[in-house]
């Protein structure tokens, strides 16, 4: 019972006040079983607002037409269709009371509270204690009960009547309320409305600020609920959207000329900020155009409005230069035709339910009427005539279908209670009594009904869908200012019938509210510091060339491996898979030798077949020759599988070819070179008479092929533990397509080759000092030490540098080369161009020249004894003649015992002691 007791105490202050001005307020009363209360704003609100609820001598100001008369008369109009429509509330009057609410609270609040009170008087009226000439009506007359009130059109007068309403569960329907707060069921559980929330207004702005591009705006609102809230979601919806907020600020509609130039110049502050979202009410809105004309600034800002500036023409009076261009919001509301008529027909005579006609009359027409003046009219107003007409500067309230929806809401809700508690065919019935306000909200909240062929119906907060006019202030060609529908909005949707058309804005033809500019291609925005709102402000800065630019344009990201940036820095491109090809200037050089090879080894086998008995052929070990031979021959085919396309089997091959290649040819080489090394070796003893071992020709090929099976041992396990594959090397511009051969599977292979290499090098430093006639061993150190150079070259170059795979065409395909060079050029010399050198003679001559010092005394020597029965001291000796020879000259005894061989022995010098001596030895013909 605590709502009665607060209603009691304000009671008891309304009637002790029966003489003041608001006591004699007038209102508006139909008679009915059920009551609709409205709420409209008749008048201005009162130019002061320093007056409060303790004093409640409040005088309003003008007339109203639009947002007054024309509701006032449409409700009685829809009244008047709902009780002569026999298929909605059949048999049950709908009656209205009416108070003017002067869009102002404490005159809200205070006719809320005469309508509750004339809802719980007796049923039996005598006059009560206001002494309102409306409000006296026949004794005994029954009143009907409150069934809910359409009003205020302010939202924030709305949310204070509602905090009464409530408290007697008495449901309120707004037809111009639009305050988001308004949706919190918690808070406002008996309020409704027919217009949409002011949160898919902000929704619709920011679509607006978006398509334009304007991403850097300033903000200002009317400083009160309806304001606050509408910015408050602009905000969120911004925020989430990335369109920063320049400048904030607000005043109240009837604030001094000074505040509003305050807002003009705080905005003026931000010299980026062009576009200006007003969430406002109409004389909000005037009062900042007229300051911008006061300031001098006309055409500096572009404003975009919300409904409360709609296509309101009072706005703009008188400042449409200073409005041009703008932007507004108009809820979507279908012109009413059936309206005009009837209220072009009203006279102020007839007219006699709507007390507020006559001083409306008198306002628009500038006139008297005989029957309300007492005395003669005033000097510049003439008495009406009668003749005047209400089409004369005639415009619909835009609001009109929306007060019209809300009184059919609230009859088809009471009609579906009626049917509900009084059951289908019945009317009024007695269990309607007393009246249940939240009963009937619930039939509010599931009331379904077409109008103006739409489907209406509120969702679980009271709201209705979204809907939108977007309006635009243009100049016409006749010099005058039109609002002219641009665009709609529908179920966040936004369609634009035709473009908008601004002035030029700060002398230039875009429209342009930006914080900085958008950055050129390959450009990220280094956003400045200093809050949130900043986020808009950037510095341009270049990309690294690599790099591109990310999707929110805030930083440079590296493209994935295989992509390049393109020119403009924006995407990444995949890039080219390249891999060596035939027709490459360096695979061509490296297949010329590879080719050449090919032919030299091919023309080198073909003559020492030809001349395969020669003496040049059968001293220099012919078998591994030829295996030699093989082996440069694999080296230089295995060129070709190595720049090959790759895949598994070109990968297998380029890894066993080359190392396979020089195991052959070096392993030949070791063999010559350890049989030369064991022959010299032996020949340190003196007169050895034990044959060496594995020295036949057939022992020197099954040795070498045994080098060449660990080779291919050691290349197929590698097979096995990394099997071939490909990979890709990514490099800035080009993605490389190669064999994936790792470190180990190059070194494991190439490292028994580098041991056989290393040992034909020490090899053949040993037998570098063998006689004159067999230089052999001599080319072959020659092919060793070139060998040793190319291949330390290799390992850097191939290692370090991206082109492997020619780098190891070239470093094989020149090494089979040189060992052909010193090997075989020497041979094929003698056998092409010397032929008289390929005989017998040449390589058995009877004359060898010998050298003995007396550095090594452990050299190859004899007792002179031995020789010519003369005891000399031990002497070195070096000869060079061929392998075969040079095995017998070392062998003294052989020479002299079993061959037969005639020694003289001579002084190379006068002195009897001289170091040095001439031997010559003579072998018989037919020992070789």
């Amino acid at each position: 019972m605590a709502q009665w007791g607060i209603f009691a105490l304000l009671v008891q202050r309304c009637c002790s006040r029966n003489h003041s001005e608001s006591s004699k307020r007038a209102s508006a009363f139909l008679m009915g079983d059920f009551v609709v209360g409205g709420l409209f704003p008749l008048h201005h609100q009162p130019v002061s607002m320093k007056n409060s609820l303790a004093s409640l001598d409040i005088k309003c100001g003008e007339i109203r037409e639009l947002y007054g008369i024309q509701r006032v008369e449409a409700m009685f109009q829809t009244l008047d269709e709902i009780n002569g429509n026999p298929d909605l509330l059949p048999d049950v009057a709908l009656g209205a009371e009416i108070r003017d609410e002067c869009w102002y609270a404490p005159v809200a609040l205070q006719q809320s509270i005469e309508l509750i009170r004339d809802s719980i008087r007796p049923v039996s009226r005598p006059e009560t204690c206001l002494g309102s000439e409306q409000e006296e009506v026949e004794e005994g007359k029954a009143k009907g009960p409150l069934v809910g009130i359409i009003g205020p059109g302010s939202s924030s007068v709305a949310l204070q009547v509602q905090n009464l309403l409530q408290l007697f569960h008495i449901p309120q329907i707004g037809y111009s309320t639009t305050s988001r707060d308004l949706s919190d069921k918690n808070r406002f559980n008996y309020f409704l409305r027919v217009v949409p929330s002011d949160y898919y207004q902000a929704q619709v702005i920011l679509d607006i600020v978006r398509f334009f591009g304007w991403s850097y705006v300033s903000a200002v609102n009317t400083d009160e609920n309806y304001g606050q809230s509408g910015i408050q979601a602009f905000r969120e919806l911004a925020d989430e959207a990335d369109v920063c907020i320049a400048r904030e600020d607000s005043v109240l509609s009837n604030a001094a000329d000074e505040v509003f130039d305050k807002v003009i110049l705080n905005l003026r502050q931000d010299l980026n900020a062009v576009v200006v979202v007003c969430f406002c009410e109409g004389l909000t809105v005037r009062g900042l155009l007229r300051a911008i004309e006061r300031l001098n600034l006309t055409n500096y800002f572009l404003f975009i409005g919300s409904d409360g500036w709609a296509d309101r023409s009072d706005v703009t009076r008188h400042y449409e230069a200073q409005a041009w261009g703008g932007l507004s919001i108009r809820i979507h509301s279908p012109y009413v035709n059936y309206f005009d008529e009837y209220y072009w027909s009203l006279q102020p005579d007839k007219n006699t339910r709507n007390p507020w006609f006559p001083e409306f009359w008198e306002a628009k027409f500038q006139c008297a009427i005989k029957e309300r003046s007492s005395g003669p009219p005033e000097a510049h107003k003439p008495y009406c005539t009668g003749q005047e007409s209400l089409q004369t500067n005639y415009k619909q309230d835009p609001k009109l279908s929306f007060v019209i929806k809300a009184i059919y809401s609230l009859a088809h809700a009471l009609h579906s209670m009626i049917q509900a508690v009084c059951g289908v065919s019945s009317g009024f019935c007695p269990q309607m009594l007393p009246f249940n306000g939240s009963l009937l909200k619930s039939h509010l909240m599931n009331v379904s009904f077409d109008y103006n062929g739409e489907t209406f119906q509120f969702d679980e907060n009271g709201d209705p869908p979204g809907r939108y006019d977007i309006m635009n202030y243009q100049k016409m060609p006749d010099g005058s200012f039109e609002y002219v529908q641009v665009g709609s909005w529908n179920n966040r949707s936004l369609l634009w019938m035709q473009p908008p058309k601004f002035p030029e804005i700060r002398s230039r033809k875009l429209v342009r509210s930006v914080c900085a500019e958008e950055c050129p291609n390959g450009f990220y925005k280094n956003i400045q510091q200093g809050g949130k709102d900043k986020r808009c402000c950037w510095v341009c800065v270049p990309c690294p060339l690599e790099e591109i630019l990310s999707a929110a344009g805030d930083k440079c990201e590296k493209c994935p491996q295989g992509f390049a940036a393109t020119s403009n820095r924006t995407a990444c491109q995949l890039l080219q898979v390249e891999f060596v090809q035939w027709t490459d200037r360096s695979a061509v050089v490296a297949m010329v030798f590879s080719i050449l090879g090919l032919l030299t080894t091919a023309f080198a086998f073909i003559v020492l077949i030809q001349h395969n008995n020669t003496p040049v052929v059968k001293s220099s070990s012919k078998e591994l020759c030829y295996l030699i031979l093989a082996g440069m021959t694999v080296a230089h085919a295995s060129i070709f599988a190595m720049l090959s396309k790759p895949s598994p089997s070109s990968c297998a091959s380029t890894r066993l070819l080359p190392g396979v290649a020089f195991a052959m040819i070096y392993s030949a080489l070791l063999t010559k070179t350890n049989r030369i090394a064991r022959i010299l070796a032996g020949s340190k003893r003196n007169f050895p008479n034990r044959k060496l071992l594995f020295m036949s020709a057939t022992a020197q090929v099954m040795i070498a092929l045994s080098l060449i099976s660990l080779e291919a041992l050691a290349n197929g396990a590698m097979l096995y533990l990394q099997p071939p594959a490909i990979a890709f090397v990514y490099l800035p511009n080009k993605t490389l397509m190669e064999c994936d051969i790792s470190f180990e599977a190059i070194v494991v292979p190439l490292a028994f080759d580098f041991v056989l290499i290393l040992l034909c090098t020490v090899y053949a430093i040993k037998s570098r000092n063998v006689p004159e006639n067999f230089s052999e061993a001599k080319f072959i150190g020659f092919a060793m030490y070139t060998t040793c150079v190319i291949w330390i070259a290799f390992v850097p170059i191939y290692f370090g540098s991206g082109a492997k795979t020619i780098t190891m065409c070239m470093c094989v395909t020149l090494s089979a080369l040189v060992t052909w060079v010193f090997l075989f050029v020497p041979k094929l010399y003698i056998i092409l161009l010397q032929p008289e050198k390929n005989n017998r003679a040449f390589f058995t001559t009877a004359k060898i020249r010998c050298h003995i010092g007396r550095k090594v005394a452990a050299s190859n020597s004899w007792k002179e004894s031995s020789i010519s029965g003369k005891e000399v001291p031990r002497r070195t000796m070096s000869c060079q003649t061929g392998l075969d020879l040079l095995e017998i000259l070392l062998h003294p005894k052989r020479l002299v015992g079993e061959l037969g061989a005639k020694i003289v022995e001579k002084r190379c010098c006068p002195d009897p002691d001289c170091p040095m001596k001439h031997i010559t030895i003579t072998l018989p013909e037919n020992r070789f």
